[in-house]
C-alpha cells in the first residue's frame, strides 16, 4: 500500500505492517475522543514514525496515487478530527 505522510512524501508498506499500525490508530482516536492532547501528540508521533520505520520511501518525483494520507506531525487535533473516518485515519 502506498502511504502519504502530509509534507512529507511517500513510502511503500506492505500489508503485513497495518496490524501494528491499527493498534496505535485505536489509540490515537481513544486520545483524541477523551481530548487528551499530550497522548495524541505521543501516538501521533509514534504512528508516524512507525510508517517511517516500515516503509520504504519512494523517490520525490515518484506520483503513484496515495491509498493512505497521514496528518503531518505538527496536525492539531481538529484537522486530525477532519481527516477521521470511523475507522480512525486507517481503515481496518
Amino acid at each position: 500500500m502506498i502511504v502519504r505522510i502530509m509534507g512529507e512524501g511517500q513510502v511503500k508498506l506492505d500489508d503485513a505492517h497495518f496490524v501494528e499500525l491499527n493498534k496505535l490508530d485505536d489509540e490515537l482516536l481513544d486520545e483524541m475522543e477523551s481530548g487528551d492532547e499530550d497522548g495524541f501528540r505521543r501516538t501521533l508521533s509514534a504512528l508516524l514514525d512507525a510508517v517511517r520505520r516500515l516503509g520504504a520511501p519512494l523517490p520525490d518525483d515518484s506520483l503513484e496515487p496515495s491509498e493512505l494520507i497521514l496528518p503531518a506531525e505538527d496536525a492539531t487535533l481538529d484537522e486530525v478530527r477532519e481527516m477521521l473516518s470511523d475507522d480512525g485515519l486507517i481503515p481496518g
